[in-house]
């Protein structure tokens, strides 16, 4: 019940920041499509720094996932119970697949597919790109193998956590 109960905070927490993007879909340039992010670069709406190759970019992500990783091994450890690296490796992974399908689903194919909101002035015209599923599910399937690293790191944080506590 703990699982269920985590998973669902986690892709009401997941949901937030496009509540937010849709506002300023600019703001989340980097979930695009590719086609759509060269348009919106064609524009000038956008610069080389807020692409998803940019060092700052790459920066932020590194950094949200040591944060996601020593948070994740705290509530395993203490809320789930894992006292083991398996126990916090496997936990941890289940979360981060569940949240990651909810991401490409709910999120991508129900909502941004089609929501006008997340249209970008400009790239009106590139419905067919707009409603790519598949780069969607390209997308999920490299969370997945994200997911991966940051479980390891969560499954040793658990381990540690049981030698220190």
């Amino acid at each position: 019940m703990i699982l269920f109960v985590e998973c669902v905070i986690l892709c009401v927490l997941f949901t937030i920041p496009l509540l937010i993007m849709s506002k300023n879909p600019l703001s989340g340039i980097n979930n695009y499509p590719p086609a759509i992010i060269r348009r919106v670069r064609e524009l000038g709406l956008i610069d080389d720094t807020e692409l998803p190759s940019s060092k700052k970019v790459i920066a932020r992500k590194l950094i949200t996932a040591i944060f996601i990783a020593i948070i994740c091994a705290l509530i395993v450890y203490f809320v789930n119970g894992a006292r083991s690296f398996w126990e916090g490796f496997a936990t941890t992974y289940l979360i981060w697949t569940v949240v990651n399908w909810y991401d490409a689903i709910v999120i991508d194919w129900i909502w941004f597919c089609h929501d006008p909101r997340f249209v970008i002035p400009g790239t009106e015209d590139m419905v067919k790109d707009y409603h790519d599923y598949w780069f969607h599910a390209k997308a999920s399937l490299k969370g997945m193998l994200i997911g991966l690293p940051v479980a390891l790191a969560v499954g040793g944080l658990v381990a540690l956590c049981g030698q220190i506590f």
